[in-house]
């Protein structure tokens, strides 16, 4: 049986290893700069400022979501579960709990990108670069 609850400071760093994971996993147009600078400023600049709420199974994290401004801005399954479901019931509580109409989703993500198609969302535009002012182009998508 899956727990999904609100984080806290001391699970930043079960968080970010899911991050590592999930991102290994799909991120793979990610230079190895880049993929070190947001694993340093997500902990530090946005972890603090969000509600993140994390799913775990027997006590272990297996992945996380945060929601702000009506944009899903984070949902990342750690790699050793994807493809089980939790992403989809993360999402679920996600949008049950606080409701969302929109996700930016990095272009060169597929796998993200018809995930959040299967759930309903469609492209409304794009961006050549993510919100960092980095060259990931971005699709934005609302339900």
């Amino acid at each position: 049986m899956n727990t999904i609850r609100l984080a806290a400071a001391e699970d930043y760093s079960k968080i970010m290893e899911i991050w590592e994971s999930a991102v290994k996993a799909t991120h793979h147009f990610l230079a190895e700069d880049d993929f070190h600078y947001y694993k340093e400023v997500i902990p530090k600049d946005y972890l603090p400022n969000l509600d993140v709420y994390i799913i775990t199974e027997n006590g272990i994290a297996k992945g996380f979501a945060s929601v702000a401004e009506g944009n899903l801005e984070m949902l990342f399954i750690h790699h050793n579960w994807h493809g089980k479901g939790l992403g989809t019931e993360l999402y679920q509580f996600m949008k049950e709990k606080i409701n969302f109409t929109k996700v930016d989703v990095n272009e060169q993500n597929p796998q993200a990108i018809r995930f959040y198609e299967k759930m309903g969302f469609k492209p409304t535009s794009r961006s050549e670069k993510d919100g960092s002012g980095k060259d990931y182009p971005i699709i934005h998508m609302s339900l």
